[in-house]
């Protein structure tokens, strides 16, 4: 049978144990994806179920379209299946029934991103005289959706948290606002599901009918409503197939729950419980350091991933002096690995815990030419230009939704302060109609001319465009309102940053041209529900790019090699999860995962001195180098591995300031602040092997050179025997490039 003929032993087993609860505990690269596609497979094309009757949820859209790529292929009907994060499950299930809680919602209700909901959050706090930070309340907000309690269970269970009074206060607003203004946020999804559910049993009573076998990917990440909502999906059958890795839990600040996989066997007595340990990603040392390393956590199954992977190849670890000698090195490596035609740039990735950290590597990429992107920060989406043209398109589909409406009511600038959205609001509250039904008549609500001149071209436009509306298609309605609106005049000034966010507007309407030839039926409404439910993975494409990114970002992701940096305590561990067992585990967990990821190559590396959180510190080694067996220095390594990490490790001021014992301390000099970095570090010079290698000896001291990032600039000394420059860039400051692979053009002898 070929659907079993390409499962190990272990795929196998599980994926026969048919009806009942299976809980599988799949570690890192052990092939979850494969044997839960192979059992829907199994379901349609040998036990005849219909596509129509089977449920799979994942936790994110890239991870949801890749097993439908993947069960296409392997069956006939396989595009029947339901295949859907929990998101997206939700809102599907909500845009058909909202109506059906008795509230004032409908079924073109806005999805407010975190940064919607937190602009309605500060409003609100504003308003109500309170100048704590929006975080807190944010939090107790989240958590008790999470948590799946209603705000009276909340205010009991928590009677002892500070300002309790004040905070349910805000959330009733919170929550009494998002209802006026037909919003839910992302916990709205789940929360107003399973009410749904609860408040009319036919359509729970519909949907555990219709989903014969429920699969759920992913299961450690579940939060209390999620596995709520499953365990009433497959409530009628109990045919419920989860799969989940406890030692890659690393998702607690936002309500998940790892101890989930453990109730598995406790809500359902007679579960049958498989392992998957096989690892088909990593090498062999890749893998005994991550196991080396996650036996220190104590909450997890017993379990020792093993693999048939080879490899001569050690995991690498290196401690620079500081982030600039370190982000050199990890560019220098990359480009050797690029050069020799060993990989290509999209197979490499650089992995941190904070995103304060990028920066020195962004630089130190930008100065070789080497092309990247940054994944775990700030999204395209959430950028200022792109989210005031998404609120411009979102009031068409909901005209009650005010936080979008007063996100542009004055862009671009037509005189609309303070003063007049407090009138407007008046105005729309004494005839209890929404703001923007006062904007589109606004000579029938008020006489005064200021608010007239002010808001009825406003007014006059939209009702122009929602004419157009249902004429055009997606993308020429798109254009239609960013040239009727005037937004790109905005940006006229031609400054680089104005460019860069014409750019922006540029790619957002192809963006839109994308999904609309992907999706030919697709609506306006379809559009911005699939913009708003992207995370960040969901961004990830096949492009030649080296990948830099926050290991959060990546779960789920594999790439050949790989670089953990920032391998320092206080930074990886952080500092506030030292003294709580539950956080540095869940650190740990973070640390096991970042190392999994790489497949054939894995470099880790701390440095001695860090400028962070507004200081120069003296960086102690990252415990997690111990545990993991990898305490020592990779230039003892330095024969096996073919000196390939940037550095040779043999510099002066190594020699000087040496660190012998494993804790990182410096053992021959009492160093706690800032040293000053020599001027003489060895970078790597073995490339005989690079095609093309470059004459360094050709630049000289005021030559006139240029770069393709960074323009023209003047070199203004020459350093390491040769092997570096320091060039003035003018506006862009002084960069130090290595002349062997920075692509400098000579302007000027």
């Amino acid at each position: 049978m070929k659907i079993l003929d390409e499962l190990n032993d272990e795929q196998k087993q599980a994926l026969l144990a048919i009806d009942g609860a299976v809980l599988v505990t799949a570690g890192a690269g052990t092939g979850k994806t494969r044997l839960l596609t192979h059992r829907i497979a199994y379901l349609i094309e040998e036990l005849k179920i219909n596509p129509y009757n089977i449920l799979a949820i994942t936790f994110t859209n890239k991870a949801a379209n890749e097993m439908k790529t993947r069960v296409q292929a392997l069956v006939d009907g396989g595009d029947r299946v339901w295949i859907s994060t929990f998101h997206s499950m939700c809102v599907k299930i909500l845009r058909k029934d909202i109506d059906r809680l008795g509230e004032s919602y409908d079924r073109y209700f806005t999805i407010y991103s975190d940064t919607d909901s937190e602009k309605l959050l500060k409003q609100i706090l504003k308003e109500y005289g309170i100048e704590d930070d929006y975080k807190d309340f944010a939090y107790h907000i989240s958590n008790c959706k999470n948590k799946n309690m209603t705000i009276s269970q909340y205010e009991n269970e928590y009677a002892n948290v500070r300002n309790i009074d004040e905070i349910i206060k805000v959330f009733r607003e919170y929550q009494s606002n998002l209802e006026k203004n037909n919003a839910l946020d992302f916990d709205d999804l789940l929360s107003k599901t399973y009410e749904l559910f609860v408040k009319c049993p036919d359509i729970l009573d519909f949907y555990s009918r219709r989903f014969i076998y429920v699969l759920v990917d992913e299961f450690q990440d579940t939060n209390k409503i999620q596995y709520d909502l499953t365990k009433m999906l497959s409530s009628f059958y109990n045919n419920l197939f989860v799969v989940g890795d406890e030692d890659q839990s690393i998702y607690s600040w936002r309500g998940a729950d790892f101890t989930n996989i453990f109730n598995i066997s406790k809500d359902y007595p007679n579960a049958q419980v498989f392992k998957l340990q096989q690892n088909y990603r990593c090498t062999k040392d890749i893998l005994n350091s991550a196991n080396t390393l996650i036996k220190n956590n104590d909450e997890r199954f017993d379990k020792k991933l093993w693999t048939n992977k080879e490899s001569d190849e050690k995991v690498a670890y290196k401690k620079y002096y500081d982030e600039q000698e370190e982000a050199e090195g990890v560019a220098g490596t990359i480009y050797r690995l690029v050069s020799l035609g060993k990989y290509n740039y999209s197979d490499i990735a650089i992995l941190v815990r904070l995103n304060a950290l990028t920066m020195q590597f962004e630089e130190k990429l930008l100065s070789y030419n080497i092309p990247y992107k940054i994944y775990g920060g700030f999204k395209f989406f959430e950028r200022t230009e792109i989210k005031n043209i998404l609120s411009y398109l979102r009031i068409f589909i909901n005209p009650k939704d005010e936080v979008s409406l007063l996100r542009i009511i004055n862009f671009p600038k037509r005189g609309v302060g303070d003063s007049a959205i407090t009138a407007l609001k008046e105005i729309a509250s004494d005839n209890d109609v929404s703001m923007l039904e006062v904007i589109l008549d606004i000579e029938k609500y008020t006489n005064s001319k200021v608010l007239i001149n002010k808001l009825k071209d406003f007014g006059d436009i939209y009702k122009e465009l929602l004419q157009e509306y249902g004429n055009l298609s997606l993308y020429d309605f798109a254009a239609s309102v960013i040239e009727k609106y005037k937004i790109k005049d905005v940006y006229k000034e031609k400054n680089d940053e104005d460019v860069d966010k014409l750019m922006n507007i540029d790619q957002l309407t192809n963006s839109i041209s994308g999904f609309v030839k992907n999706n030919p039926e697709a609506t306006l409404l379809d559009y911005l529900e699939s913009v708003t439910l992207q995370s960040d993975i969901d961004t990830m494409d096949n492009s030649n790019n080296v990948t830099v990114a926050t290991v959060h970002s990546v779960k789920g992701l594999e790439f050949k090699v790989v670089f953990v940096v920032g391998m320092e305590d206080g930074i990886f561990p952080l500092s506030r999860c030292k003294d709580n067992n539950r956080d540095l585990q869940e650190e740990r967990r973070l640390a096991y995962v970042a190392f999994t990821r790489a497949g054939e190559k894995l470099y880790i590396s701390s440095c001695q001195t860090r400028f962070v959180y507004g200081k120069r510190n003296y960086e102690k080694v990252s415990q997690f180098v111990e545990e993991a067996n990898l305490d020592q220095e990779y230039d003892g390594l330095r024969n096996k591995m073919g000196g390939q990490y940037g550095y040779d490790g043999k510099s002066e001021y190594m020699n000087k300031y040496s660190y012998s014992d494993s804790a990182g301390y410096n053992t021959k000099t009492n160093v706690s602040a800032y040293i000053p970095k020599p001027q003489s570090i060895n970078y790597v010079t073995d490339y005989s092997q690079v095609k093309n290698n470059i004459d360094i000896s050709k630049y000289k001291e005021g030559q006139i050179v240029g770069h393709p990032k960074f323009g023209v600039g003047t070199i203004i000394s020459i350093n390491d025997g040769g092997k570096t420059a320091d060039i003035d860039f003018g506006s862009l400051g002084k960069k130090t490039l290595m002349l062997e692979i920075a692509p400098l053009k000579i302007i000027k002898k």
